[in-house]
Formats: structure tokens, sequence, C-alpha cells
């Protein structure tokens, strides 16, 4: 199982802050999570692809060509600003 994270607006918008997922396969990227939580909701598809979203797994920033294993935790969320 893999937790999935949601932060800030995107949580919001998402409507949820977190979900769980069973791995299909054990090569799977983090591109392909991503295809498969908006196979699963399409309505996320504009927001999981946006491309300023960043990712982390296990707290480590990653790009979708990032292999992820079971146990993993994979946060979305949208850039920090301030001022």
């Amino acid at each position: 199982m893999l937790t999935v994270l949601f932060f800030a607006r995107l949580r919001e918008q998402l409507g949820q802050s977190s979900v769980t997922i069973e791995l299909p396969r054990d090569d799977f990227t983090l591109g392909q999570l991503t295809e498969l939580l908006i196979e699963q909701q399409p309505d996320w598809q504009k927001l999981l692809e946006n491309t300023s979203i960043l990712t982390s797994v296990n707290q480590q920033m990653v790009d979708n060509d990032h292999v992820i294993n079971d146990g993993d935790e994979v946060a979305y969320f949208p850039p920090v600003t301030g001022g």
C-alpha cells in the first residue's frame, strides 16, 4: 500500500487530504501514479497535471521517473509562495 498526501490549495481543490493506493506492479513510477489517480478521478486531471505541482516521495523531492514502492509516502503540493 502507498499513502498519497495532498497539501494546501491542492487539498482544498481535490476535497481530500490523502488516499491509499495499491500499486499494480513493482516498477511503478510517480508519473504512472499520477496517471492512475487521474484514471480513478478524472476531474483531478487539470490539477494533478499542472506543471507547477511539486512532488515528493518520503519527503524527498523527485521527478515523474522516480520508481515508487509499497510503504512509500507520496506528496503532491503547490509551490510555496510568500511575500
